[in-house]
């Protein structure tokens, strides 16, 4: 897949669904459409309004124990 990030209205319009779908599944964060040479309009994906950034990572950690007692392994960093 060539790398288009800027593309020419004409371009635009042969490649509509291919970038259309590219951009829907992240393959590109997204598309500037020019005309004759100037940026025109940009073609981004929809926020999802459950991927937010704050707490996207919930629940996929797991934690066993006390994680304020020492683990007991020795580091390298202290040995000096």
């Amino acid at each position: 897949m060539e790398d288009l990030t800027q593309v020419a209205a004409t371009q635009f319009k042969a490649k509509c669904h291919e970038l259309l779908k590219d951009v829907h599944e992240r393959k590109r964060n997204c598309v500037v459409i020019t005309k004759r040479g100037k940026p025109y309009a940009k073609l981004v994906p929809i926020e999802d309004e459950e991927a937010a950034f704050y707490g996207c990572l919930a629940g996929l950690a797991t934690y066993s124990g006390d994680l304020t007692e020492p683990t007991g392994d020795d580091w390298e960093a202290l040995q000096d």
